[in-house]
């Protein structure tokens, strides 16, 4: 029940707010003195903020401020300031080649820390934060590459990616056997089988090994190898260890060979400066990875 009627309470003397719950008056005690001297010099504050700093919005731009300090213009400075005093290690990480700044421990280590950031910046979106890659985009840490894992291998990557519209990009894709009619629904089961098998991995009741061999060897063999070792150049993965891309299950093996595969990595040439491609270079061959 609520009420509207001031009263006194009897046992403090203070007056209510004329609410009242289940027969308990709410009082209306006044706030600290304390407080309400801080609240008002909280907006003497705020007043005294909005006149020295930007703070209030224009049509077209926004009130300078008296000190005419902006937060962008710091970090602009800053970063200016960073540029002056990396200048050395980044001249000398533009001269020098990748093969020498693996071998000189300041240049690898700057290398790595500059790396470290331009991965998180531009690379962490689909390989992870720590490269660790997920379904559809490769693992860095492992010793997998399809493309190659030493310094240049990994360098060209960067530079002109992966099927992208780079003149020097890596090419090659796989054919979509199911959906272009190249091999009917059985052939696809049966080869699927047949990788699955060339990783040791289970196959199904029924399997028929002659078929799946000879699909493969038909059809598959030209990119991936006889013994399906794979191929570099043609970035055909390595079918015999038990590191896959997409997933191991038949199902997802049986997807790709009927749809195909050929998905884009972008190039970087021209969208990070050389320095930078450097040291994402080394610090991804550091990552676990890399080959001599």
């Amino acid at each position: 029940m609520t009420t509207h009627d001031h009263n006194i309470d009897k046992v403090t003397g203070t007056p209510t707010t004329g609410h009242e719950w289940d027969g308990l008056q709410e009082l209306n005690t006044p706030l600290p003195r304390w407080w309400l001297w801080t609240f008002y010099l909280t907006i003497i504050w705020s007043v005294g903020y909005w006149v020295v700093y930007p703070a209030w919005p224009l049509l077209s731009s926004a009130t300078e401020g008296m000190l005419g300090w902006h937060t962008r213009t710091a970090v602009v400075e800053d970063l200016a300031a960073l540029n002056v005093q990396r200048g050395p290690l980044v001249a000398k990480l533009e001269a020098a080649s990748l093969d020498e700044i693996a071998r000189d421990p300041q240049m690898l280590e700057f290398a790595r820390a500059q790396g470290r950031a331009a991965f998180a910046d531009n690379c962490a979106p689909c390989h992870g934060t720590g490269g660790s890659g997920a379904k559809g985009y490769p693992n860095l840490n492992d010793d997998d590459w399809l493309w190659g894992g030493k310094l240049a291998d990994i360098s060209q990557t960067i530079q002109f990616g992966v099927r992208s519209a780079h003149d020097k990009s890596r090419a090659g894709a796989m054919p979509a056997f199911g959906r272009d009619k190249i091999l009917k629904s059985e052939e696809i089961s049966e080869v699927a089988d047949h990788v699955r098998a060339l990783a040791g991995l289970s196959t199904e009741r029924g399997f028929n090994p002659e078929v799946g061999r000879k699909v493969f060897a038909d059809n598959c063999a030209v990119c991936h190898g006889e013994q399906g070792k794979g191929n570099r150049e043609l970035g055909a993965p390595d079918l015999t260890d038990r590191i896959w891309l997409y997933g191991s299950d038949k199902q997802t093996i049986m997807d790709g060979i009927r749809n195909g595969r050929g998905a884009v990595m972008p190039h970087w040439a021209g969208r990070l400066n050389p320095s930078t491609i450097k040291a994402l270079t080394v610090y991804v061959h550091t990552l676990g990875g890399g080959e001599k």
